[in-house]
């Protein structure tokens, strides 16, 4: 009997491991489009330019919002000197949802399909890493990809319409699905 139990948890425990990492990490690429189209919002109500800068934190990025405080956009030098100040705290994934980071995986080609990069930065939009959302609906365009154990999302952002889509990277066809 002892050994038909040990045999169905041997069998049953990295299936649900595996399932609680894809959980996991789709609840967090679904809780950063929610932040995303939050900033939006703001954006439109508060007739200014609303960002989210990501931070590198060693192999991860921390997260915050902020408020354009001058009319010229959310800037590094502006927050900086406190002239676009923090709507909230900076924030990681991974205090929420816990093994989800910012990162591709090495060897899973980036949504454009290019394969050839040896780039695994999760945060794709730019220098400043600043994903700006403006009053009129637009937004800085980029793809962030988050990973989990096993688990590879990318949360892309459509510049002209400021809109979010959220992905996942099947590994047994080599695709990404939109979710």
């Amino acid at each position: 009997m002892l050994a038909i139990v040990s045999g169905v948890l041997a069998t049953a425990l990295p299936a649900t491991i595996s399932g609680l990492d894809e959980m996991r990490t789709a609840m967090a690429a679904r809780y950063l489009a929610g932040t995303i189209t939050s900033a939006r919002f703001d954006a439109a109500q508060r007739s200014a330019c609303v960002a989210l800068r990501f931070e590198p934190v060693g192999s991860d990025h921390t997260f915050a919002a902020y408020t354009d405080g001058n009319g010229n956009g959310v800037r590094t030098a502006d927050i900086a000197d406190g002239t676009d100040p923090p709507l909230r705290t900076a924030e990681r994934l991974a205090v929420r949802f816990t093994d989800v980071r910012f990162a591709l995986a090495a060897g899973v080609p980036d949504l454009d399909g290019n394969r050839e990069t040896a780039d695994t930065d999760g945060v794709r939009i730019g220098t400043p890493k600043i994903l700006t959302m403006s009053p009129d609906g637009t937004a800085t365009s980029g793809t962030l990809y988050l990973r989990g154990r096993r688990s590879q999302y990318a949360v892309r952002v459509l510049g002209a319409t400021g809109r979010t889509r959220v992905f996942r990277f099947h590994g047994g066809t080599g695709a990404w699905l939109l979710r």
